[in-house]
């Protein structure tokens, strides 16, 4: 934790790592907690006391008392799942209007926004990126372009504003002969969202966090999707819409770079990937299913199969240097236990060419391993480091040297209390 400082959070490879448990974690040792980049499609899942949570726009910190969270500028939200995710931690005795600050620069996804999502993704044909379908890709595609709306919008001739941006939404859709779609009972709960957002501080939160951080306050940032989605760095065009690396952070919260302190990339043990793109240690066997079922790969929002492999020392290391990882957090390592060997990716290769650097495009290549022997042990009773078992310490050890980054901070099972601090 630095004081006087923001420090980051950051997925550093397709995302899906845990970032909502560590964040849990973390909070108590914070003042802040703020997202800033994302919407809807990133389900952050918290277990503790044995009920389960799944975060999808409102930051992890939030079952903190006292704690300030804060949905950063660099978001898109959707009042409606906005609404209904807020109700569930209301109904579950959270209260979420003491301790959560909206942007009013955060931009806001229509119904249409949504249909638009369906109606792209329907006319590429065989070539879909694999959209969640929640809007968020049109969303920030209109900003870019300086025509959606956002938080601060509602709080003036906001019904205008809106009938105008749903007309040109309905527009493009007649335009792409995409008109079989009804949204009015949608619509009919995006407005009551949009009321309900009213009944919450709607602030300039960049000048929140300046204060703050003047104030010598701690702030933890809380990425979303991970930095091999990231819309610069990431495998285009089967990316994220948003900033998902460390630099994001400063776009997305309105924060300087020289108030970035600690960088903390999370990586699972193994690797997985939602969605279409290529993913070179993707393994179509017995090894990927067993992974996948073992370590309940499916997504928190959608539900869909994740693509299973090893460990991608390619794309972390890539991820390290874009993201400038001070420490690593290694998740899901219980996964894992049953495995009698254990292999890492250490290159790629291409037509009989290896690399270990990240390619601009990475369809066609596979991936080179090195084998390491599994633990055959338990991990999900252990509570301290000195009772990892010898080839789990040789694991991690051979993951430090090669990523050159410490792992200080090691999952082994979904609960808050499955997490053991190294450091």
């Amino acid at each position: 934790m630095s004081k006087g400082k923001v420090d980051a959070l950051l997925g550093i490879v397709f995302g899906d790592e845990g970032k909502g448990k560590v964040v849990d974690c973390f909070t108590p040792k914070y003042d802040i907690v703020a997202r800033f980049a994302g919407g809807p499609n990133a389900g952050h899942t918290i277990i503790f006391e044995g009920k389960k949570f799944v975060l999808r726009s409102i930051p992890s910190g939030i079952f903190d008392e006292g704690k300030l969270n804060i949905i950063g500028n660099g978001c898109v939200i959707a009042p409606d799942l906005f609404m209904a995710e807020a109700k569930e931690l209301e109904a579950a005795g959270y209260d979420l209007k003491s301790r959560l600050h909206i942007s009013k620069r955060a931009h806001l996804i229509l119904p249409t926004h949504r249909v638009l999502d369906r109606a792209y993704e329907a006319a590429k044909g065989k070539n879909k990126v694999g959209t969640t379908g929640k809007g968020i890709g049109p969303t920030y595609s209109e900003k870019a372009a300086r025509t959606s709306l956002r938080v601060g919008d509602i709080l003036e001739n906001f019904p205008e504003k809106y009938a105008a941006l749903k007309s040109r939404h309905e527009q493009i859709l007649k335009d792409l002969h995409y008109t079989d779609y009804d949204i009015r009972e949608e619509e009919r709960l995006w407005m009551e969202g949009i009321e309900y957002m009213k009944s919450f501080p709607l602030t300039d939160t960049e000048i929140e966090l300046h204060k703050a951080l003047k104030a010598g306050k701690s702030v933890l940032a809380e990425g979303a999707q991970g930095t091999m989605l990231d819309i610069d760095h990431g495998t285009y065009p089967f990316v994220s819409s948003s900033s998902t690396c460390s630099g994001g952070v400063c776009t997305g919260l309105g924060v300087a770079p020289n108030a970035i302190g600690e960088i903390f990339g999370i990586f699972k043990a193994y690797s997985t990937r939602v969605g279409s793109g290529p993913f070179p240690v993707e393994l179509f066997d017995e090894t990927g299913d067993k992974i996948r079922e073992i370590g309940n790969e499916y997504g928190a929002v959608t539900g869909r199969n994740r693509r299973c492999g090893w460990v991608d020392l390619v794309a972390l290391k890539y991820a390290i240097a874009l993201n400038g990882v001070t420490q690593l957090i290694m998740m899901k390592s219980d996964v894992l236990d049953t495995f009698d060997t254990i292999k890492v990716c250490v290159a790629y290769k291409k037509d009989g060419v290896i690399t270990e650097d990240m390619p601009y495009d990475t369809e066609g290549y596979e991936a080179v391993y090195e084998e390491l022997p599994g633990w055959k042990s338990d991990l999900t009773g252990l509570t301290s480091a000195s009772q990892f078992p010898k080839a789990f310490q040789d694991y991690i050890d051979y993951l430090e040297k090669a990523l050159e980054t410490p792992i200080t901070i090691v999952s082994v099972g979904p609960d808050r209390a499955q997490t053991i601090e190294r450091a």
